[in-house]
């Protein structure tokens, strides 16, 4: 079994950090004990959100029983309905999920469960019958460990992650959660892809965190961003002279803020990585001018920095 141990590398952290500040300094919050519960409480999310979509794929297992038992009690069923095909139901790799012990314990920990959603399941399953891939797979002679494993996969990237109302489901627990949607799918589908049994260990359930210090950096980016805001801004406002303050959008005034936190504070992270993390942010997150507005500025700041011997790290590093 290969080892999957963690779920959020350090740019989904900063991502969660900018996230954090946004509603920080939009809410004209004061409070950084409270800004740091919501920061590690939408961190903690995410995690949610993962338990979600494996106990769908529980459920949805769940659902096939159900169905099975429905269609025998027909007032006139069919020799299918007495006699259904069960290769679906007895997947192996799905049963190495339904039977992960840990898995069920901290969907019980944390309450997680689709009782109140059973449409959710119940349609993806009979829109998955319906496809060719599960027909094609139900209709085989033989069949091996990998065959089934691949009909899960198909079931997860071609009718989960496709299924509209699942999306709106989500989107109605948690306004972030879409933005972590990617996320959450291909480390499950990495998991899937790394059993090679359906014994109840064999799946590898995933931590939130690769480490205890990858916590501590985002609580301390997200603090450090916040109490050294009157030092960065009129530092950014020096260098955007030429620009109306006011029409700079605040995402990138906050990613700005971010990127100096980091290059000053955090002397242990080489510069150039600094930079590429949050011109990737202002890409993904602010306007379409952003990558070159945030880089101009930045690259300006940091020339300074290591002028005036502020930063003693070169670009480079």
């Amino acid at each position: 079994m290969i080892e999957l141990t963690f779920m959020l590398n350090r740019r989904h952290l900063r991502v969660k950090v900018l996230q954090s500040l946004y509603a920080f300094f939009q809410s004209g919050n004061t409070s950084l004990n409270a800004g740091e519960k919501e920061l590690l409480f939408g961190i903690e999310r995410i995690y949610d959100m993962y338990l979600y979509q494996l106990g769908l794929l529980i459920e949805i297992n769940h659902q096939v029983q159900r169905i099975i038992d429905e269609n025998r009690v027909k007032r006139i069923p069919t020799q299918e309905d007495l006699t259904p095909n069960k290769r679906f139901l007895d997947n192996e790799c799905l049963q190495g999920i339904v039977s992960n012990k840990t898995l069920q314990a901290k969907l019980n920990q944390r309450k997680i469960s689709w009782n109140e959603d059973l449409d959710i399941p119940r349609k993806i399953f009979i829109q998955f019958r319906e496809s060719n891939a599960y027909k094609e797979h139900m209709e085989k002679e033989t069949i091996t460990f990998d065959n089934q494993k691949e009909i899960i996969l198909r079931l997860l990237k071609n009718h989960v992650c496709e299924f509209e109302l699942l999306h709106h489901f989500y989107e109605e627990k948690s306004i972030y959660w879409l933005d972590d949607w990617e996320l959450i799918n291909k480390m499950i589908i990495k998991s899937i892809k790394a059993m090679n049994s359906g014994a109840e260990d064999a799946f590898e359930l995933m931590n939130l965190y690769k480490e205890a210090d990858d916590k501590k950096f985002a609580i301390e980016l997200f603090h450090k961003t916040i109490l050294n805001d009157k030092e960065f801004a009129p530092m950014i406002a020096a260098k955007t002279q030429n620009w109306d303050i006011d029409r700079i959008a605040l995402m990138d005034i906050i990613i700005m803020k971010m990127a100096l936190t980091e290059i000053i504070k955090f002397p242990e992270i080489p510069v150039k990585v600094s930079l590429n993390e949050y011109i990737e942010l202002s890409k993904m997150y602010s306007t379409p001018k952003s990558k070159i507005f945030v880089n101009g500025i930045l690259d300006k700041l940091v020339e300074e920095l290591i002028s005036n011997k502020t930063i003693s790290k070169h670009t480079n590093n």
